[in-house]
């Protein structure tokens, strides 16, 4: 495993959530690996043999996994990325579809000396990059762990989503989710993390570095780019659909979410498995840390056995 990058940040104020926190800064340090025309920003920690990689959300950054983080590290190293246009990854990009933005995260982890066995772990938006990872850089990941996002392409389309919450037509109209939010990036946050959320204490927790990250320049625009690229993303899922995953896969979501994306998932993972977290709202990283940690540790030994059945 090659060590953390040592580039200066083009952020200046990357660590202003975790430069005060001792905890933190003995097990975890930031790193900024440049690809191309973006600088991605990342936290590594642990010395493990395996690894586990984090792709946060939107509208959030790698700092919603801060609470599992530490307790992963035992026998991994862990990796938390800023995924490439958001948090404090800095500069441009060829397209927002998420097989390139995928790219970008396999080259990061190259660079680190990641090219096998990776444990691949994402939420919301994340799970869009995991799933590209996974079905393009076959050889790179072992396993899938997902949290509450439809994986669009076969049985399930983006158009079929849009009736479910405002934000999937409004982040799409350009110009105006950037003209109605940005100025006002506080505002619209504490609001859309509440009205997904059952308790959004947890998440509300973090709303200073999440209006931080989003406040940067360009970092609002380009996450509704991300969701522009709906179209695109939906067509190159199907094409990867025509090769099913078969390493392990599975799901955690909102009850009233499960049997759709659990259905939409098996298109491309026949057989990935899941369950919904009762009485859960769509935070569930922060909403839900115990049992997402008891989920993901049970999936990775479960996936573990596997591996070895299969040696």
């Amino acid at each position: 495993m090659n060590e953390f990058s040592t580039e200066t940040s083009l952020s200046l104020n990357y660590d202003a959530a975790t430069r005060d926190d001792a905890a933190f800064n003995r097990q975890f340090k930031h790193g900024f690996t440049t690809i191309d025309d973006l600088q991605m920003h990342y936290v590594i920690g642990g010395d493990g043999p395996q690894t586990i990689v984090l792709l946060h959300g939107f509208p959030q950054s790698w700092y919603e996994w801060r609470a599992l983080m530490p307790h992963l590290l035992e026998g991994h190293r862990v990796i938390a990325i800023d995924l490439p246009g958001l948090g404090d990854s800095t500069g441009s990009l060829p397209s927002y579809d998420k097989k390139t933005l995928a790219t970008y995260v396999h080259r990061l982890l190259v660079s680190l000396g990641v090219v096998s066995g990776v444990k691949l772990v994402a939420h919301d938006f994340g799970s869009s990059i995991a799933y590209a990872l996974a079905a393009n850089y076959r050889e790179q990941i072992a396993s899938l762990f997902i949290m509450d996002f439809p994986v669009t392409g076969g049985a399930l389309t983006f158009e079929q989503l849009k009736p479910l919450s405002f934000h999937f037509g409004f982040f799409t109209e350009k110009p105006l989710a950037e003209m109605l939010v940005e100025g006002r990036e506080r505002e619209f946050l504490s609001y859309f993390f509440e009205s997904l959320a059952v308790d959004a204490s947890p998440v509300l927790d973090g709303l200073d570095e999440y209006t931080r990250v989003y406040s940067r320049p360009g970092v609002w625009h380009n996450g509704m780019e991300w969701y522009r690229a709906w179209p695109a993303d939906e067509q190159d899922n199907a094409d990867s659909m025509k090769r099913p995953l078969t390493l392990p896969v599975r799901i955690l979501t909102q009850e009233f979410t499960y049997e759709p994306l659990l259905t939409g998932l098996k298109d491309a993972a026949p057989d990935a498995t899941g369950r919904p977290v009762k009485g859960a709202g769509h935070w569930l990283p922060e909403e839900r840390t115990e049992e997402v940690l008891s989920e993901i540790r049970s999936f990775f030994k479960y996936a573990d056995r596997l591996a070895t059945a299969a040696a």
